[in-house]
């Protein structure tokens, strides 16, 4: 059983690697939902959406987010006549959200109306919500006001500068049932190659999921988002040096060193292998760029194989 902490594209798409190499129904994606907004009367959980798609083979790769053939009639319209369109969602994609909210209005929680999601899109893998309590991150823009994820991300194309950074509600908050059993009784757990402040940074934020992490952190693998200095996407690399962390896979150790035994770098970034070291934790050096589903998948042998799963391809331990 292999579980994994999620959020995000490079998430989506180890995921999708993962379910390639074993079976699909022994994999658990534990998803940050700190992004989660409430926009026109709607809950929308843009990771969990990710994800899903993605597992379902329905997401737009091209774009990064969202379905596959999506059109825009009803945003268009929105903004023709005076409406509220900065947060972009398609007509098709709009379903998704509908179903969401109509069963949270109904008394479901967010796991219940997740899982119901995932069953009417065939996807097999467990995914679940970090927690069904509300979880917001929230951002201080360096000179500037606290904004929610989507204002900043989306709304300001992530392009100011960042002061600091809170997870609204996570003290409060519990793990969404299976989400610790899901660690507990996993192989191994994986921290995808997301944001490790945005999107891995939340569900750790959420009261008992780091400790079951540092429980069993020599079975805990984590891939460094960072290549050669930089996100591949997003604004990971900015981040990071706005709040005093090293903009390198060295960095992303440091912040990982408490709760994962082993780091996946990319080859760009070999030499940084004894940083990685001297902070703490393994460190595996292969291809992680995951430019088409077969390279995803040989990242997966990958990650499995740094957690004593068969010998994958093309790594090797530094």
């Amino acid at each position: 059983m292999i579980t994994a902490l999620a959020g995000g594209v490079g998430a989506a798409r180890l995921l999708r690697g993962l379910v390639r190499i074993v079976p699909p129904d022994q994999v658990t994606a534990v998803v940050n939902t700190g992004d989660d907004i409430e926009l026109h009367g709607l809950h929308i959980s843009p990771d969990i959406d990710t994800v899903l798609y993605t597992l379902a083979g329905l997401s737009d790769d091209e774009r990064g987010w969202g379905l596959s053939g999506e059109s825009w009639v009803v945003m268009d319209r929105l903004a023709a006549i005076g409406g509220d369109s900065w947060f972009r969602l398609g007509d098709r994609d709009l379903a998704t959200h509908l179903l969401r909210t109509s069963r949270l209005a109904a008394g479901a929680t967010l796991s219940e109306a997740t899982a119901e999601l995932a069953s009417a899109l065939g996807v097999v893998t467990r995914v679940l919500p970090m927690a069904d309590d509300p979880v917001r991150t929230k951002l201080t823009l360096r000179n500037g006001p606290e904004v929610g994820f989507q204002e900043y991300f989306v709304g300001r194309r992530h392009a100011v500068a960042v002061s600091s950074l809170r997870f609204a509600g996570a003290a409060a908050a519990r793990p969404a049932p299976g989400v610790l059993e899901a660690i507990g009784a996993a192989t191994t757990v994986v921290l995808c190659p997301s944001n490790p402040l945005l999107s891995i940074g939340p569900p750790l934020a959420v009261p008992g999921i780091a400790d079951a992490l540092t429980d069993r952190r020599e079975t805990v693998v984590a891939v460094s988002p960072i290549v050669a200095g930089a996100a591949l996407k997003g604004p990971a690399d900015r981040l990071l040096g706005e709040l005093g962390h090293e903009v390198s896979a060295v960095g992303v150790a440091r912040l990982y060193a408490g709760i994962a035994g082993t780091l996946v770098i990319d080859e760009a970034d070999a030499a940084l292998a004894g940083g990685v070291r001297a902070a703490g934790l393994r460190c595996v050096v292969a291809p992680t760029i995951m430019s088409d589903p077969e390279r995803a998948a040989r990242l997966a042998r990958t990650v499995l194989s740094a957690a004593g799963h068969p010998t994958s391809e093309g790594s090797h331990l530094a």
